[in-house]
């Protein structure tokens, strides 16, 4: 029997996206591409509960910490540049005597997730990000050199270089760098130099408290118990700072997300030697044990993507996830198949589902 066509498997998941949404389980965009075609483009649930606004593929949302591809994009073009070196200690572009941070802490550590900092909430270890804000307001933190209070005097998880853990605030680290050697915002650097390079005309960095449109509204259900039924739904302004920064928070389509692993891809925003760094495996992460195939695929960290590699040493996708309260969001780009998709969602489980389900379209044989 011949396999189901990928049209039709990718029409299937169009009408169980519909489903989901019907269920309050999906509120976003998913966008599937190959080739430069279009194979899917849908939107479902509401942009804004509180004014009941649908949700369109020309809607924006939060992408977590896919924000840190653009991070990693914007310190490999200060490499090409000459300003940036990638085996030079943090400490030569950010002031941090006094901290917890190593002068052996290099900007390659940074971006591959090995320099054993102290994050400053562990995800790793089970800490929650959105706790970060009980004690501090969220509104105060608004530029990239106020994160720094919040791990600088953290002791380390292990010496630079003896581990693999991810870590948002070498992140952070990377956007103070790239701010010393630019004199510009991060953000700004970022609007300019990634995302209209890119072709990203709409993304962009939107603070909470303004007033845009086709932004998508972050919001989470609200039970009385854990599993019970959802009594409401409560909006995450008060969950995380009201604006991006280099570990996350940018605001993009799941067009401009398909866009930007493009031109990536395509060599348009970073010299050879960078584009391919990007997208090169840098450091194992995990092994992962496979039942089925009795053997063990690895998940491996390039600059900035998570590179998932077969038990055969090919590359089967490269992607970067992003989750906080009130977002979720996925670009992932398939090898064998070369095809790229993106999807985003303005709830913290939203992403999860449409992103199994495209998965499984693709892969299958």
């Amino acid at each position: 029997m011949m396999a189901e066509p990928l049209f039709d498997r990718l029409m299937s998941i169009d009408e169980k996206l519909a489903h989901l949404a019907a269920a309050d389980e999906f509120s976003g965009v998913v966008r599937v591409e190959r080739g430069g075609e279009v194979l899917l483009e849908s939107a479902h649930g509401l942009a804004s509960r509180r004014w009941q606004i649908p949700v369109t593929a020309r809607t924006r949302f939060d992408v977590a910490s896919v924000t840190k591809l653009f991070t990693a994009v914007a310190v490999l073009q200060q490499v090409d540049a000459g300003t940036l070196d990638l085996d030079q200690s943090i400490h030569a572009y950010v002031d941090l005597a006094g901290t917890t941070i190593s002068p052996a802490v290099t900007l390659r550590h940074l971006l591959t997730h090995t320099s054993g900092i102290g994050d400053d909430a562990d995800e790793e270890a089970g800490e929650s990000y959105e706790a970060l804000w009980i004690d501090r307001p969220n509104y105060s933190v608004t530029e990239t050199a106020h994160f720094l209070a919040q791990f600088i005097h953290k002791p380390a998880v292990f010496p630079p270089g003896a581990g693999c853990r991810y870590c948002n605030v070498g992140y952070i680290l990377l956007g103070l760098a790239v701010e010393r050697v630019t004199r510009e915002r991060y953000r700004d650097v970022i609007v300019r130099d990634v995302f209209r390079r890119a072709g990203m005309f709409t993304a962009g960095f939107f603070d909470m408290r303004d007033a845009e449109p086709d932004v998508a509204e972050g919001w989470e259900p609200v039970r009385k118990s854990d599993g019970g039924p959802v009594t409401g739904w409560r909006q995450n302004i008060f969950s995380y700072p009201p604006i991006g920064s280099p570990d996350g928070g940018a605001h993009a389509t799941a067009g401009d997300l398909t866009r930007f692993l493009t031109a990536i891809r395509q060599g348009e925003l970073l010299s050879p030697a960078s584009t391919s760094a990007f997208l090169t495996p840098q450091v194992l992460h995990h092994r992962i044990s496979d039942p089925a195939e009795g053997a063990t695929a690895e998940l491996r960290y390039a600059f900035g993507p998570a590179v998932e590699l077969t038990s055969e040493g090919a590359v089967r996708s490269l992607y970067k996830e992003g989750i906080n309260t009130g977002a979720s969001a996925m670009v992932r780009h398939y090898s064998a198949q070369d095809i790229t998709m993106a999807v985003v969602s303005n709830s913290e489980n939203g992403a999860w589902e449409p992103i199994r389900l495209i998965d499984e379209a693709v892969t299958r044989a």
